[in-house]
C-alpha cells in the first residue's frame, strides 16, 4: 500500500541516543541521526553526495557530520560547510535535511515535505506530563512484518484473550461484543467485560478484593499510532459510567510505530499509569508488557510468512471483531490517496 509520508515518526527514545551518528532505515529511506551540542536532534539523508558513502560511517566535527571517505562537512540543515583542499562549495554539495522534534521522550522524524512540517501535529498524550501519572519508558521491539500487520493488532482487542493469557488476558472476555466507531483519522475499538475475574496484570499489581469491571480502549490514529486505555475497577463501582475510584488501575499503553521499508517495522512502545511510583514496580510492569508484546511479534512473524506463501492468492477471512482493522486500513489508504493526489496536481 505504501507509507503517508506529511507525518512524523519515531526514531528512537531520546534518553538512548547520546554521543555519536545513529543509522536510521525510516520509510524504506536511511537517514542518519545526532544530538547537536545544544542538545538538539538532527537528521540528514545518509548519503555523501561525492561518493555516495553512508554518513553514518563517518563521524562528528563541531555539531556537523564529516564524512569518512574524503571528510566533505554537512550541517544540520544539510548544506557542505567544508571541502578539504577546496576553497568553493558547489551548490551540490547537499544532502537532504528533516525536521526533527522531542516529544514523549522520543525523537521524531518527518518524512514528507519540510514546510508542512509543524510542532503541533506531533502526537501528545496529555497524562504523560500531568501530576499522579507515572510515564514509563518501553523497548524498541523490532518486527519482521509490514507495519499494518502491526496496525491490525494495535486495533484488535479479540486477540488479547487467546495470545496473551498470561499477562493481559482471560477468558472471561472471550465472548463479550467489540464495538467500533471511527473519527476522522481516529478509529476506537471498545470492549467492557463487566463483573469478571481480574486479568493476571491486575492480580500482580491491584489490590482488588474480587471481581472488576474491566474496559479496553483501543485509540489508532493513523497511520501509525495505537494507545490502548485500559483498566480495571471493584465491579458496580462505576467505571463504565466514567467514575473512578480509589484502588481502580489504569493504563495508557502506547505504540509508536516506525515503517523500516515495506516488510519490516520497529515498535517504540512506553507505558503510562495511575500507581507504579517505584522503579521496582515500573520494572516488573515492563517485564510484563515486553513478554506480551514479543507473543505479538511471535504471532505477526509467522503471518507474513503464510502471507509470502500466498502471495496474494487468497484474502484472509473476515469476521466481525475484524471491523477496527478494516477502517483502519481504510483511512490509510485514503490518506495514502490523498497525499498521491495532491503531488500530481503539482
Amino acid at each position: 500500500m505504501g507509507f503517508v509520508r506529511n507525518c512524523w515518526y519515531p526514531a528512537g527514545f531520546a534518553s538512548r541516543m547520546g554521543e555519536g551518528l545513529h543509522k536510521r532505515r525510516m520509510l524504506g529511506l536511511d537517514l542518519v541521526l545526532w544530538q547537536q551540542p545544544d542538545g538538539r536532534f538532527a537528521a540528514l539523508a545518509d548519503r555523501c553526495p561525492h561518493r555516495f558513502l553512508p554518513l553514518s560511517m563517518g563521524c562528528l566535527k563541531n555539531g556537523n557530520v564529516q564524512c569518512g571517505y574524503h571528510g566533505l562537512t554537512f550541517a544540520a540543515d544539510g548544506s557542505c560547510v567544508r571541502i578539504p583542499g577546496q576553497a568553493s562549495i558547489p551548490p551540490s554539495a547537499r544532502v537532504r535535511a528533516y525536521p526533527v522534534e522531542v516529544n514523549m521522550g522520543l525523537v521524531w522524524v518527518w518524512m514528507g515535505e519540510p514546510e508542512l512540517a509543524s510542532r503541533e501535529r506531533l502526537f501528545d498524550l496529555p497524562e504523560y506530563h500531568e501530576a499522579g501519572w507515572h510515564p514509563v519508558e518501553g523497548e524498541a521491539l523490532e518486527v519482521e512484518a509490514n507495519y499494518l500487520a502491526l496496525a491490525d493488532n494495535l486495533c484488535d482487542p479479540a486477540h488479547v484473550a487467546f495470545v496473551h493469557l498470561s499477562t493481559l488476558g482471560n477468558a472471561a472476555h472471550e465472548d463479550v461484543p467489540i464495538e467500533t466507531e471511527v473519527k476522522g483519522d481516529l478509529i476506537v475499538t471498545t470492549r467492557w467485560t463487566i463483573d469478571a475475574e481480574p486479568i493476571p496484570l491486575f492480580q500482580k499489581f491491584g489490590r482488588f478484593a474480587g471481581n472488576i469491571d474491566r474496559w479496553q480502549i483501543y485509540n489508532y490514529h493513523a497511520p501509525s499510532i495505537a494507545v490502548i486505555d485500559f483498566g480495571g475497577a471493584d465491579t458496580g463501582t462505576g467505571a463504565r459510567e466514567g467514575r473512578l475510584h480509589d484502588g481502580a488501575i489504569r493504563i495508557f499503553a502506547c505504540h509508536f510505530i516506525c515503517p523500516v521499508d515495506e516488510g519490516r517495522s520497529i515498535d517504540y512502545w512506553l507505558h503510562v499509569d495511575n500507581f507504579a511510583t517505584d522503579a521496582v514496580t515500573k520494572a516488573r510492569m515492563n517485564e510484563q508488557f515486553a513478554l506480551a508484546f514479543d507473543e505479538d511479534k511471535a504471532i505477526l512473524e509467522a503471518i507474513e510468512v503464510e502471507e509470502g506463501k500466498l502471495a496474494g492468492r487468497q484474502r484472509p477471512l473476515r469476521l466481525g471483531i475484524d471491523k477496527g482493522a478494516v477502517m483502519m486500513r481504510k483511512t490509510v489508504e485514503r490518506m495514502i490517496a490523498a497525499e498521491r493526489a495532491l503531488v500530481a496536481a503539482e
